[in-house]
């Protein structure tokens, strides 16, 4: 009995965990659909992030009312999250952006689950499995295949630093997501709408800083071959590959821990793919379909590897 109980909590994480990266993976096209308008990156992040912090602003009011769960101590994770793996991410990779491809910046900053099992390699001197270790080798060959970037990458040293920052910050939202939900950890709520609440001023702050250009218009959006208003492409990447998003992901981190979370956090990439052929038209080469193969190959190989209670203590 006691055998099957993290197996029988782990298939609901997985679940979640899937739901997480198939929000996240539409934000790409919906972001596309923005950008392709006049939109500026750091226009559709605040869009991203304000968008979801006011959605999320009344059920916070109303735990708020109700004097539940709102602590002081928990006021320093929130602005963590917001500063880091909300705002932080966003900023480093959209600046890495300017420096290189899409793909070799993407692919950069997920590197993340490999600097978590680096870094608790590190903290604990605890080696990791071999199989652990091939599903990390995996996951980034099979990244690199999904994000096809041998085609004329363009490499130079600012931008490599500024992808690793967004890795680090990545990393960080599956380490900071592993504590929402305990003891002492704020709830996922107010960590999401919160963290949101911040990152939105970061990103205000950068854009009036001049660091990026903060540009948005009012001109219809395309979908899928239909034509809808600006504002409806800010409620999807707001509603859907935010809010939803980050909830559900806090949620897998709680029941997978952050090693295996972050690993099936990779099934972004493949959703991103299937989103951008489906509702901007980029249609998936035969390459990044034997990506999508290996990646999910690493993350069975990885599932199996690290047991669901092993990366909650020690990741």
């Amino acid at each position: 009995m006691r055998a099957d109980r993290p197996r029988a909590r782990t298939a609901p994480g997985l679940a979640i965990a899937l739901l997480s990266g198939f929000s996240f993976g539409l934000a790409g096209p919906f972001a596309a659909a923005l950008l392709a308008t006049g939109w500026s990156p750091l226009a559709v992040v605040l869009g991203r992030l304000g968008g979801a912090a006011l959605l999320l602003v009344v059920p916070l009011a109303v735990m708020a009312a109700r004097g539940r769960y709102l602590r002081r101590r928990h006021l320093r994770p929130v602005v963590v999250y917001g500063v880091v793996p909300l705002a932080g991410a966003q900023v480093c990779y959209f600046s890495a952006v300017g420096h290189l491809s899409v793909g070799v910046a993407l692919l950069i900053e997920y590197t993340a689950p490999v600097l978590l099992l680096a870094w608790t390699w590190a903290r604990t001197a605890a080696r990791p499995r071999p199989a652990t270790l091939l599903g990390a080798a995996l996951a980034i060959a099979g990244l690199g295949l999904v994000l096809d970037v041998g085609r004329g990458a363009d490499v130079d040293v600012v931008g490599v630093l500024w992808g690793l920052g967004a890795a680090v910050c990545l990393a960080a939202y599956f380490r900071l997501s592993a504590d929402a939900g305990g003891d002492d950890g704020p709830p996922a709520l107010v960590l999401t709408a919160g963290g949101a609440l911040v990152g939105s001023a970061v990103v205000v702050l950068v854009g009036l800083v001049g660091l990026l250009p903060l540009e948005a218009t009012t001109a219809p959006i395309d979908l899928a071959g239909w034509t809808a208003p600006w504002w409806v492409g800010v409620v999807l990447v707001a509603a859907l590959s935010t809010a939803l998003a980050y909830l559900t992901g806090i949620a897998a981190v709680g029941r997978l821990g952050s090693r295996l979370a972050s690993f099936v956090g990779l099934s972004e990439v493949l959703f991103a793919v299937l989103g951008a052929w489906w509702l901007v038209a980029q249609e998936p080469t035969a390459t990044q379909v034997a990506g999508g193969v290996l990646v999910v190959a690493a993350i069975a190989l990885i599932r199996w590897a690290e047991p669901p209670d092993a990366p909650a203590t020690t990741g």
